[in-house]
């Protein structure tokens, strides 16, 4: 990729796990009122179709990374579990009474923080809780993510036993000297062992999580860290930009200094060469920094048009609804999203109120349902098409000729109907979504929002 290209395009913009993006929520015209009118809506269209998706935010963590932007809370204190189980199913059951039926869960992610920071018996109590009010879907798709440090066995057949097939661990890099720095200290030995016993017991993919762009980061070490990992032979991949935003409040990036970090075209031949190198190992781009095996679900919802983004990541199945539970959690019933509240306190107030935890959120326009459908497209598939909205879509053409120098620059293919993404346009995936982004380009932000889009 040239310099020049990296230069000119480079410029702060969303990762879209949402349209519109947080920043751009009218949380004025949203209340818990409307919200619970969506999701029951969106419940009626979708339940006995094709289910619903939960995603349980567990917020605990041991020790910093300072990488990390998520929410989270930093204890060694284990007493903290049961109490937050509690809470989450107290919530689930809110959500439960207002259902008019009972809910056939067709996903269930667990994301943290350290989901694996509970005891298994604790997952076991949580998951268990959530199903005294539920049915599985017969194709369920069950996942957690777990710190290679302090997964147990235990962890691993305990989920499974629920109906867990999808493991994902967190690798980001395998240097002792990006380690400290990030301060995630991970032998390689740890990552092989949960791997290992993940395959032994069943799980049908597992995934690694790695890291461009961190703090001191070389392109030697990118190579060995992906060589280790192909070692391990992990079903699918998330190749991950480090997101230097470090003047977002308590996400810990202050291990390292800004001149640490990789920047522009450095950092970039980081992921062209490791790309190149999971290419070789026949890892395949299905989605904007994701790979994956031919043999792994995701690489065969890509081909068959059926990937799924949301505040989960990409998935390999869509569900209409998706309920967040736990501190911090964003839900979406497609017509709304609402996101909870971000402290722990906070959130335990509301719940002993008996009212859902909800503290902000977003009702879409019927342009925003427009403009989500394309930059969803774009996201998935790197294509989209707007042969049935040019009614409703004043500002296509605007929109177009604004996408003209891209498409010189040979990163895009337009035609009559239909954007398409060159392989060369792929790394600027998220550049093609911001012109997409109606509310982003009227009210430009005037501070620092997002983090470099290469």
């Amino acid at each position: 990729m040239s310099l020049s290209l990296i230069q000119k395009y480079n410029v702060p913009g969303p990762r879209y796990t949402s349209y519109p993006t947080v920043p751009y929520w009218e949380e004025d015209l949203f209340s818990v009122e409307k919200w619970k009118q969506t999701f029951v809506q969106s419940f009626n269209e979708s339940n006995a179709s094709e289910g619903i998706s939960v995603y349980i935010h567990l917020p605990f963590c041991e020790s910093m990374c300072t990488f990390c932007g998520c929410n989270k809370r930093i204890t060694k204190n284990h007493e903290v579990e049961h109490p937050y189980i509690n809470a989450v199913l107290k919530e689930w059951n809110l959500y439960c009474d207002a259902f008019p039926d009972t809910p056939i869960i067709k996903e269930i992610h667990l994301g943290g923080g350290t989901p694996t920071f509970f005891s298994p018996e604790n997952l076991e109590r949580l998951i268990n809780g959530i199903f005294t009010r539920a049915t599985k879907a017969k194709e369920h798709e069950f996942s957690f993510e777990g710190h290679p440090n302090n997964t147990s066995r235990r962890h691993l057949q305990t989920l499974f036993d629920l109906g867990f097939r999808r493991v994902s661990f967190g690798v980001q890099d395998y240097s002792e000297k990006v380690q400290t720095a990030i301060h995630r200290i991970q032998p390689f030995h740890n990552v092989a062992k949960v791997t290992f016993w993940a395959k032994e017991i069943g799980y049908t993919s597992v995934g690694h999580d790695l890291i461009f762009g961190l703090p001191f980061q070389t392109l030697e070490d990118v190579f060995d860290t992906i060589d280790k990992t192909n070692s391990l032979q992990p079903d699918r991949l998330a190749f991950y930009s480090y997101a230097h935003v470090p003047w977002i409040k308590g996400n810990g990036q202050r291990g390292f200094k800004g001149e640490d970090v990789p920047k522009d075209d450095e950092k970039r031949k980081l992921y062209e060469e490791g790309k190149k190198r999971l290419a070789a190992n026949q890892y395949h781009e299905i989605g904007m920094d994701h790979f994956a095996l031919e043999t792994d679900s995701m690489y065969d919802a890509f081909k068959k048009g059926t990937l799924h983004r949301n505040f989960m990541g990409y998935t390999a199945s869509k569900t209409q609804l998706m309920i967040g539970l736990g501190v911090s959690s964003i839900s979406d019933s497609w017509y709304s999203f609402a996101q909870n509240e971000k402290t722990i306190e906070a959130y335990y107030k509301k719940l002993e109120q008996n009212e859902l935890p909800v503290f902000r959120g977003h009702i879409l326009t019927d342009e925003d349902l427009i403009i989500r459908k394309h930059i969803l497209n774009l996201m998935c598939q790197f294509e989209t098409s707007w042969e049935n909205d040019t009614q409703f879509f004043k500002e296509l053409p605007d929109i177009i000729n604004q996408l003209h120098e891209m498409e010189v620059d040979g990163l895009l293919e337009i035609s009559s109907t239909k954007i398409k993404v060159t392989e060369k346009g792929k790394p600027f995936v998220r550049n093609l979504c911001m012109a997409f982004d109606l509310r982003l380009k009227r009210n430009a932000p005037q501070t620092e929002l997002f983090s470099m889009t290469v």
